[in-house]
């Protein structure tokens, strides 16, 4: 290992978001994990100017789709395999740009995207997938048409499974593919026009019995709900991560608290749908159910919090609205504030996705960090204004945006080196 490998890093002149607060800096690190934060640079360190901005951690996004490469879902479907892998390459690659350097891929993803990214084949964030999404027959991952005799029960995205000893031999088969954690389709869903948004989806058994193969590996399910019903019954059965939520009320927010559950929200899929969904051929009974959970999602997020769901950041965009990803964020601000939306985008997110390794930036966390020009608690925009400059950090390395300027002086051990 080089000695340029192993030299530590240290980011001064910087306030530094450690997952939690902003606390002055500097941030050290090394290609193998944070050293410290707030303790001064030491000689020997190479120095890095930070010009008053401030260090976040890798931004997390914990439901996202790389092999969405159309918004047409039944399009997607007919996709052949290598284009789809393709287009997974470039939104991975786009994604990290952005500063995120971790996600989770909540329906699909696959052993040979993950394999190609950990040996480096192409540059991605942290790659956490479920595999193909487990949906009961004629729930929202039927995409079979109701006058259909025949139809695909496995696709790119979800799978159809019914049954006890059927969805065990399917949850192992996932961990047995490298899957971080499993998920299931607990209700209907906006772009699937066959299922309503309110129905209540898998039997509680089928949906305990998947919750316990999940945690006898050390993992979880997350699970796709939109109603209070469809959110009682996922948390009431052991589901750790509620994705959607768009139509809770208070008591079921209550519940979620109580449960400890986490709600991972995507604001930014319906806001892009609603503006672009027309004009990228979405029907009218898709645009209708979109309305309603654009309406009730801002709302939901006000519940939560209030409640004190932890409440995660998730986009679930698929297609040509992949670049609105990083708005998803301006959303969040709207509804949570800056700071809350920090956390939710890093240290709620880690906790969720049972990763604390990331999310935050303390002694040992990996050295996943965005450089920011400025205050984003001050100037949120700085989080989503993909045209405001940002250095992105994966391992310690610069692999995105300007590099920062090196300083040349020697650095004095005792405090001031903020």
């Amino acid at each position: 290992m080089s000695e340029e490998t192993t030299r530590p890093t240290a980011i001064v002149d910087c306030r530094v978001f450690d997952g939690e607060q902003l606390r002055e800096g500097p941030v050290r690190f090394t290609r193998e994990k944070v050293l410290s934060v707030g303790e001064p640079a030491r000689e020997g360190d190479l120095l890095l100017d930070g010009a008053g901005g401030t260090v976040i951690p890798g931004m997390i996004d914990a439901h996202f789709h790389a092999f969405a490469s159309h918004l047409d879902i039944f399009s997607l479907e007919s996709t052949p395999a290598t284009f789809t892998g393709i287009i997974a390459a470039q939104r991975l690659s786009a994604v990290l740009a952005r500063g995120f350097t971790t996600v989770r891929d909540v329906a699909g993803g696959d052993h040979g995207l993950g394999k190609a990214i950990r040996e480096g084949v192409i540059e991605a964030p942290r790659y956490l997938y479920t595999g193909r999404a487990l949906s009961q027959t004629g729930g929202h991952g039927d995409l079979r048409s109701p006058e259909a005799e025949c139809g695909h029960p496995a696709g790119c995205l979800g799978e159809v499974v019914d049954g006890i000893d059927p969805l065990r031999h399917a949850v192992r088969e996932r961990f047995h593919r490298g899957a971080h954690a499993i998920k299931m389709l607990l209700s209907g869903g906006v772009i699937t026009p066959n299922d309503r948004l309110d129905t209540v989806q898998y039997s509680p058994e089928e949906v305990r019995t998947v919750v316990e193969e999940a945690q006898r590996r050390g993992s979880y399910v997350a699970g796709h709900a939109y109603s209070s019903a469809a959110v009682r019954h996922a948390v009431d059965n052991g589901v750790r991560t509620v994705e959607h939520g768009n139509l809770i009320d208070r008591e079921t927010a209550d519940h979620m608290a109580a449960a400890g559950a986490y709600l991972i929200p995507t604001l930014i899929t319906y806001d892009a749908m609603s503006r672009r969904g027309a004009g990228l051929g979405l029907d009218a009974a898709t645009c209708e159910k979109n309305r309603i959970v654009t309406e009730k999602g801002l709302e939901s997020l006000a519940l939560a919090a209030d409640a004190g769901v932890p409440i995660g950041f998730g986009t679930d965009l698929m297609g040509e609205l992949e670049d609105e990803q990083s708005h998803g964020i301006r959303l969040q601000v709207q509804a949570l504030g800056a700071l809350a939306t920090l956390r939710s985008l890093t240290s709620v997110n880690a906790d969720a996705i049972q990763r604390p390794d990331t999310g935050r930036l303390r002694r040992d966390s990996v050295a996943d960090l965005v450089f920011l020009p400025g205050d984003p608690c001050e100037n949120p925009a700085l989080l989503w204004d993909n045209m405001i400059p940002r250095s992105v950090f994966q391992s310690g390395r610069v692999i995105s945006g300007p590099e920062l300027a090196e300083l040349s002086q020697s650095v004095e051990t005792g405090p001031g080196n903020r």
